[in-house]
């Protein structure tokens, strides 16, 4: 039980942070968690007395996400905040829905930004599309195809399991298969780009099958957008959810979505209410809808929205193409440093992410020490292996303002000092002449 007062030492809290990153998802009981916030008195004015303003370390973020913000985005957030009916906000929201369609590349009316981060771009897609009884096909191959697992369950609807390797990519015949045995399903689910992981998955060949079974398509861009090629409307992806903190360059906390007119329809002839009423579209479009009169629904995060509407612009200033193809040429010199220092990857080369870059790591060496020499040394963060992976894997981002060859250099460097004076394996003196080597090509 917490005293008044009393603050968590910092190794505590990192401690804390490792078991979350690295073990599985804690069983919490309800009399634990009531007892955890308990506190029998109030926390007084002398108790803070001691707190001042935080100011952040300066890092240089190449973890899983968020990534680097780009100084033009921070500078947007400070702008002058207005309120969220003013005319003025108003159009800068038309062309957040203009910029995201282009993102996305679709023409989907109901492309919007969910005032929450991408795991409530998650809930809304599934909770507007699911009812209770619903049959769902959730194609797992690391950590967020089970966390799509939970939202059907939570939505009081059916998951059908298609689960493959961790580092493969979700095979189209199981998807079929699935689809064979469930005639009834309402929807087919999937991960493309697997942030767990690193691996991409056929999101156009499982849609073509999906739709051939008559089936709507659901996909998690949360790492993808922006980052890899991703096309929603050749593709006909019903329904699409991201998040702003990885490719786009921008601060967490707003997940872009878009939904087809086949899937609006579903949404439309509803039997039941969706079970949020803050993420019900039906009301959400009330606000952000084509010609809508902007009826109040929520409180939209003002400043939020300028540093998203800055990331957009700057997305479509680099061009998209343009943008996957800095992402790949990277991963390529990121790659070739790696091998240089005789490390491996996790996924194959057809399947494998240019932003999420997932190394084993070589036997011996400490997963948390590495990282925490990094982090503390060279204030470079790098992320740790989730689930099945955990302590197996670093995943290495190179995700939007963090896709930068200065990135690369500072993360090869200092890999391979701090490996090398543990003693590790590895071959030292060639990884950053590979990268530039890769570069110059």
């Amino acid at each position: 039980m917490r005293r008044a007062g009393y603050f968590p030492h910092p190794a505590h809290v990192f401690a804390a942070a490792e078991f979350w990153q690295n073990g599985p998802e804690p069983t919490i009981s309800v009399n634990h968690f009531s007892q955890s916030f308990r506190s029998p008195t109030a926390i007084t004015r002398e108790d803070i007395m001691t707190i001042s303003s935080f100011n952040p370390p300066v890092r240089t973020l190449m973890g899983p996400g968020p990534s680097d913000v780009h100084p033009r985005v921070t500078g947007a957030m400070a702008r002058p905040c207005i309120g969220h009916l003013d005319p003025a906000f108003v159009g800068m929201m038309d062309e957040v829905k203009q910029m995201l369609q282009y993102a996305f590349q679709t023409k989907n009316q109901l492309t919007i930004p969910v005032s929450a981060p991408g795991s409530a771009g998650m809930e809304t897609v599934f909770q507007n599309l699911l009812e209770r009884g619903d049959k769902a096909i959730v194609c797992q191959n690391g950590v967020f195809g089970g966390r799509m697992k939970e939202v059907v369950e939570r939505c009081g609807a059916i998951p059908v399991m298609v689960e493959d390797e961790w580092g493969k990519p979700v095979d189209p015949q199981k998807v079929e298969d699935a689809l064979k045995a469930n005639s009834d399903a309402k929807l087919v689910a999937l991960v493309h780009a697997e942030t767990s992981t690193g691996a991409r998955s056929d999101v156009e060949t499982i849609s073509r099958i999906a739709h051939e079974h008559e089936a709507l398509v659901l996909v998690d861009a949360v790492t993808s957008l922006g980052g890899s090629e991703l096309r929603v409307d050749d593709w006909q992806i019903d329904a699409i959810y991201s998040g702003t903190q990885k490719c786009l360059s921008c601060t967490p906390g707003i997940s872009p979505v878009s939904f087809s007119e086949r899937a609006v329809e579903v949404i439309t002839l509803r039997k039941s209410k969706v079970q949020s009423w803050f993420l019900d579209t039906n009301l959400v479009m009330g606000y952000w809808g084509p010609n809508a009169k902007r009826a109040y629904h929520h409180t939209a995060p003002v400043n939020a929205l300028y540093a998203l509407h800055e990331s957009l612009v700057m997305l479509q200033e680099e061009g998209l193409e343009n943008a996957w193809a800095r992402h790949d040429r990277n991963h390529l010199a990121l790659r070739a440093g790696l091998e240089a220092m005789g490390l491996s990857f996790v996924v194959e080369e057809e399947y494998r992410l240019p932003q999420l870059n997932s190394v084993t790591i070589p036997e011996g060496v400490d997963d948390t020490a590495v990282r925490g020499r990094l982090l503390n040394e060279f204030n470079l963060e790098i992320g740790a292996g989730l689930g099945a992976l955990a302590g197996k894997v670093w995943r290495i981002g190179l995700m939007g303002h963090s896709s930068r060859a200065e990135n690369i250099f500072l993360c090869l460097s200092t890999l391979e000092a701090v490996m090398k004076e543990m003693g590790a394996d590895i071959h030292t003196g060639a990884a950053l002449a590979a990268a530039q080597a890769t570069l110059a090509d």
